[in-house]
Parts: structure tokens; sequence; C-alpha cells
């Protein structure tokens, strides 16, 4: 079961490279990171994508990535 408070850190601190999205398992999405880490544009997303996990309620959050009710 993944974490919301592991994902929004992952998100910080190491989304440039795209880890919290492997984290996910959205595999795809975290090469896409991976491959375009040089031009930072993965880095500014990923800031995005940690506001957007911080934010988001933990049911939601476990029935987008967690594949449950979370009720």
């Amino acid at each position: 079961m993944k974490s919301k408070s592991t994902t929004a850190i992952l998100a910080l601190f190491l989304g440039g490279l795209g880890i919290h999205r492997f984290y996910l398992g959205q595999n795809i999405a975290g090469l896409l990171y991976l491959v375009f880490c040089w031009t930072f544009i993965p880095a500014l997303i990923s800031i995005f994508d940690f506001f957007i996990f911080i934010f988001m309620s933990e049911s939601r959050f476990n029935i987008k990535y967690n594949l449950k009710t979370g009720f």
C-alpha cells in the first residue's frame, strides 16, 4: 500500500528524476521524467505534483493509487 506522505516527499526531493512516479507504479511517466531531467521541466512539474499530493485527501489518494475505497 502506497503512502501519500512518502509520495509527496519523493516528489519534493527526487521528483526531477521521476522517483515518485516509479513509486506509484507509473513507470512510463517515470521514464519520461528521467529522460528529460536535464531540461529541469520534470523538476518544475514535480513541484506541482508535490502540492497536489499534499492537498489531496487520503481517501482520494487511496482510490486513485491504491485501488481501495479509503472510506
